[in-house]
């Protein structure tokens, strides 16, 4: 697993890296190559017959070749699946990320890929039996990982309209002096503001193309998960930022490689889930008492905030894209908490 930064908790959205053959098991070289062809396989199965998308196909991969690095342990060969791969090992996988400080959100994306890549194995013939079957997803918690106050969500994004206005000191964290106006800081300012006004997932944000933007209504076109396809509204805030990235800052970034890509890296190519990932957590160390929290994370306040100011369950559910309101009305639990601490600290007989 790849180090985390000190202090954050693991990105259940993270990709697990590319594996070292000389740390896969006891025969190296050998098992390796056969798990290599595995997994190869099992991407080309994922891609072509469950038409999952790149990212999603390269985290089961991923999340595969640990379980069978994992699985390696035990010393059975390459022509041994049905011993290598049982459903104690599978247990005992999800058993030691869950000790390494694994998300709940996290061990429960690893336990449907387990399950996927057994049941593919077992499909294929290579398995006697399914040990996934009967592999039980981790209970989710019933809170969500943090979430900003609205004053901090305010912070973060004044404090990235004023590097805009002002530029970055040469005595930054950000490292050499950036002039005002600099087409990263535009970019930054749009990215931070269009996160936090429509609570769209980082992969969704990334995939955006410049005619997915209706400018006149404020209205983003969102592919999501399930290529099921939504229409979310963003506010004013949000449109002044859009506006200045897209008529003065994307054509300073634009070259061969852009595209239709809403949103450019400093070469010209569309942003990728990292490059936003370090946008948030910059924005987020620049507001003194706010928590260590990725783009998900700002996609979680989104939601709380607007149960707190009113809006009803079913709306945020439409916003978000969630395929049912189970999942919506976790973030219930953050708002009545807010609820309850608020009455407590206000109402003389709390």
């Amino acid at each position: 697993m790849p180090e985390q930064p000190p202090g954050r908790s693991p990105d259940p959205d993270a990709v697990p890296a590319d594996p070292d053959p000389h740390e896969i098991g006891p025969t190296n070289v050998s098992n390796y190559s056969a798990d290599q062809h595995l997994t190869e396989e099992f991407a080309r199965h994922l891609a072509a017959e469950r038409n999952l998308s790149e990212h999603t196909v390269r985290a089961y991969v991923g999340d595969a070749v640990e379980l069978l690095r994992h699985a390696r342990a035990a010393g059975a060969g390459p022509d041994h699946l049905d011993d290598l791969l049982t459903l104690p090992v599978l247990r005992s996988w999800l058993a030691a990320l869950s000790t390494s400080g694994q998300a709940h959100a996290s061990l429960a994306r690893r336990a449907a890929s387990a399950r996927a890549f057994t049941r593919w194995l077992f499909r294929t013939g290579r398995l006697a039996v399914d040990p996934g079957a009967r592999l039980q997803a981790p209970k989710r918690g019933q809170r969500l990982p943090g979430v900003l106050r609205q004053d901090q969500a305010r912070g973060a994004l004044a404090e990235a309209a004023s590097l805009v206005e002002h530029g970055v000191p040469e005595d930054s964290a950000e490292g050499l002096k950036t002039p005002p106006g600099d087409p990263i800081l535009v970019r930054d300012l749009a990215l931070l503001e269009l996160l936090y006004a429509t609570g769209v997932r980082v992969g969704e944000l990334c995939s955006l193309d410049v005619d997915d933007i209706d400018r006149d209504r404020r209205t983003i076109r969102v592919l999501g998960k399930g290529g099921k396809e939504r229409v979310v509204p963003y506010g004013v805030p949000a449109a002044q930022a859009l506006t200045t990235w897209l008529d003065r800052g994307r054509p300073a970034l634009t070259s061969q490689n852009s595209g239709p890509a809403a949103f450019l890296g400093k070469r010209g190519g569309r942003v990728n889930q990292r490059q936003v990932r370090q946008v948030v957590h910059q924005a987020l160390e620049r507001v003194n008492d706010a928590p260590s929290l990725g783009p998900h994370g700002l996609r979680h306040s989104a939601a709380t905030h607007l149960l707190d100011g009113g809006a009803d369950l079913r709306s945020v559910q439409e916003l978000l894209g969630h395929a049912t309101l189970t999942t919506t009305q976790l973030y219930t639990h953050v708002s009545v908490d807010r609820l309850r601490a608020s009455y407590r600290q206000a109402h003389p007989r709390a």
